[in-house]
């Protein structure tokens, strides 16, 4: 027997089975994961026995004729035709990979190298104390790592500020630009970010390596399919708009 065929429960005679469990659990799109095990399956059972028992009281009380209901009904229904349209207007949609690899060869500006750095910091809570610390560092008082194993509030403190390389967009734009204007070796002034204030000591930059079709194409892909979608639902809007005038009050 099939696995998804197995009745896991019955209500009033009318079976529960995997299948039942399998559909509303993929139905939860990201949060799936976290009901795809013994206990999560047995409330997802247990959810669906107890939908079943209230559609039972439901029709055993003949509730799907009156008014109330209807009216629900109705706006349950409108809503689904709308967003079924919509799911007619844009179906026949499609980004060819010829499409897109044209798009990477006349947009190279957007798939260009970008920077990446090798950075260490410290992170404290005010400015002065930021400042303090620097003093310290450059009468040699004390080393850059020292003074970050010592007073940074950030993990890396205890890896004596070190956070490896990193690229373009992983940093918040304040960290990044302090980065960039600095020469390898050298520690910048204090920088605030949403995190606090920074004493940032760049260790290397370079350019990246360059952005092959095939690295990116799947990505390139489904943001062409949303261009293209996009278009196809304003021209379909428009050509409901000539059929169904719409006036604004």
């Amino acid at each position: 027997m099939n696995n998804e065929a197995k009745v896991l429960a019955t209500v009033g005679g009318k079976p529960i089975t995997e299948m039942d469990v399998n559909m509303l659990i993929m139905q939860m799109g990201q949060r799936a994961s976290m009901y795809d095990n013994p206990q999560g399956r047995a409330m997802i059972l247990e959810q669906l026995i107890n939908n079943k028992l209230f559609l039972m009281d439901a029709q055993k009380n003949l509730y799907e004729r009156e008014p109330a209901f209807k009216e629900q009904f109705n706006k349950v229904k409108e809503e689904m035709l709308s967003r079924y349209a919509v799911q007619k207007a844009v179906e026949r949609v499609r980004v060819t990979d010829e499409e897109a690899k044209k798009y990477f060869e006349e947009h190279p500006e957007e798939f260009a190298p970008e920077m990446t750095f090798s950075a260490s910091h410290i992170l404290v809570e005010t400015e002065e104390k930021a400042a303090e610390i620097a003093e310290q560092i450059k009468s040699g008082e004390l080393t850059f790592e020292d003074a970050a194993m010592q007073f940074s509030s950030c993990p890396s403190g205890k890896n004596g500020g070190s956070l490896g390389e990193f690229g373009h967009g992983q940093m918040v734009p304040e960290f990044e630009n302090a980065c960039a204007a600095l020469e390898e070796g050298e520690m910048s002034a204090p920088v605030q970010t949403q995190f606090g204030w920074h004493l940032v000591k760049l260790t290397s930059k370079g350019m990246g390596k360059a952005v092959e079709y095939k690295d990116v194409s799947e990505q390139l892909k489904e943001a062409l399919m949303g261009q293209k979608q996009e278009a196809a639902y304003q021209s379909k809007i428009n050509q409901l708009k000539l059929l169904f005038p719409v006036d604004k009050f």
